[in-house]
């Protein structure tokens, strides 16, 4: 049986195009970048590139298609192949989600382009090297998601307010996670609240919207980051005819590493 968690980014790709891995991929190729995809018509591109450089935090560009219907990133990483290379995806028809399956290649269509957008394992990385428990990779979880009150900034038909994904620490180490995130703003950056989540929305904790509950334990308190989420709230208010994103937890490994989006 092959231990994918042992793999190279290349690697756990190409058995994810094999249909071998249908996974999340939080703790997979340690060290790599790891994305949330969106895809549209070439139509929609323009104002969705507006809508992801007037909310960074949620939505922070690392990479886009070279050309109108090139399913590669050059960018991110040798024989990318968009089609076929995420563990899942979601399809969605005119703002609603349509279905969800392993590979794309049958929906692809000659004026997509594709935006890679910086994901939250990156920083759960920093932070463990940090020497700080991340409740959902601990709990073997995918992070818990909510929708929020916060409003994004909206272009053209995309808008919508910020999904937000969160986890549980005590104060000393809350205070350390914002100063580890900090440093990666290309990957959310620090948290964007902490604390009572009724003030961003939130009612219940034990019941996120994407992803799974988490234990907050006794002296905990909740920390809440701008999630890749976001993007696909977008895409049920601005309604393309077509849209293609990643399933929650399920992400595109890249051959980039986490270290090169640190600054000092």
């Amino acid at each position: 049986m092959t231990d994918f968690s042992s793999l190279s980014p290349q690697a756990l790709r190409a058995c994810i195009r094999r249909g071998e891995f249908r996974g999340n991929t939080s703790g997979f190729a340690a060290g790599h970048v790891q994305c949330n995809l969106v895809i549209l018509p070439e139509a929609w591109a323009t104002d969705f590139l507006r809508f992801c450089q007037a909310n960074p935090r949620p939505c922070p560009l690392l990479a886009t298609s070279p050309a109108p219907g090139d399913p590669s990133l050059p960018a991110l990483g040798e024989d990318i192949d968009l089609r076929s290379d995420l563990p899942a995806y979601r399809q969605f028809r005119n703002g609603h989600l349509a279905g969800e399956q392993g590979d794309i290649s049958d929906l692809w269509q000659d004026d997509f382009m594709a935006f890679a957008l910086g994901c939250s394992f990156s920083f759960e990385e920093a932070l463990v090297a940090a020497g700080l428990e991340v409740r959902n990779i601990s709990e073997g979880v995918n992070v818990p998601m909510y929708r929020t009150n916060i409003a994004c900034r909206s272009a053209g038909p995309f808008a919508g307010n910020m999904v937000v994904s969160m986890r549980p620490f005590v104060a000393a180490d809350a205070i350390r996670a914002i100063q580890v995130c900090t440093r990666f703003p290309a990957v959310h950056g620090a948290p964007v609240h902490f604390g009572d989540p009724a003030r961003i929305g939130i009612s219940d904790l034990d019941r996120p919207d994407f992803g799974g509950a988490v234990t907050l334990r006794s002296g905990e308190v909740p920390v809440f980051w701008a999630c890749g989420v976001t993007p696909q709230v977008a895409l049920e208010r601005a309604a393309p005819p077509i849209a293609i994103t990643h399933s929650p937890g399920c992400m595109l490994v890249t051959d980039k590493r986490n270290a090169e989006l640190a600054v000092l």
